[in-house]
């Protein structure tokens, strides 16, 4: 295999590897390589990035290599993160949302065991809007992020506690995640519509009658 096209397979390793990254040895591993052309294949990606000026960064932290975003882009991040034309929650994120709302703490891993699915971008989304946190670490290898609710959320979506959110009740494994996400559905319309009624009309002027 050309050394072009181990480059680009370890930067699509990085992107799914998300915020936990992968070290050398474990790119090694992946690839049946040498740990030694792994770390010059990684040197060269991360001059290839720079190089090219492109949007992602090749970072090592902790030992692990991951794919991130460059600082002074930041600024333009935020504005994507609270612009009112993104304020709604996509169907991922609402089900990455309400897995962590009734399984809290609870982390990526397993958010992605019960969705079948990767989960990166939708928890950063959901970090993003302020409406999940990191609340500690798992005692586990690695000892991944743990995630859970903000004060945020529970404003989002007008709840008292925790406690106020609506009982799933006896549901099968398979049923509770679809059950859950269509209840916060429910509660956001619900909490919409509560918004509504206190939203003052304009009364007519004369021109408009």
């Amino acid at each position: 295999m050309d050394y072009s096209k181990l480059k680009s397979i370890i930067e699509g390793l990085l992107f799914m590897a998300g915020e936990e990254g992968l070290t050398k040895r474990q790119l090694a591993d992946i690839l049946e390589l040498d740990a030694d052309l792994v770390a010059d294949l990684i040197y060269d990606l991360h001059r290839d990035l720079d190089r090219e000026g492109r949007g992602i960064q090749l970072a090592e932290v902790a030992g692990a290599y991951k794919l991130t975003t460059h600082p002074e882009h930041a600024p333009y991040f935020e504005r994507m993160a609270y612009s009112p034309t993104r304020s709604h929650l996509s169907q991922a994120a609402l089900e990455t949302l309400s897995i962590i709302a009734y399984r809290q703490p609870i982390t990526r891993i397993d958010i992605e065991e019960i969705r079948g699915v990767k989960s990166d971008r939708a928890i950063a989304s959901l970090v993003a809007k302020d409406l999940i946190e990191e609340v500690g670490r798992a005692e586990a290898i690695g000892r991944p992020i743990l995630y859970g609710t903000t004060k945020s959320f529970l404003d989002y979506f007008g709840l008292s506690s925790l406690k106020a959110l609506p009982d799933p009740g006896h549901v099968s494994v398979e049923d509770a995640l679809e059950e859950q996400t269509q209840m916060l559905f429910e509660r956001l319309d619900e909490r919409q519509l509560t918004l509504d009624e206190f939203t003052p009309v304009p009364e007519p002027n004369e021109e408009t009658g």
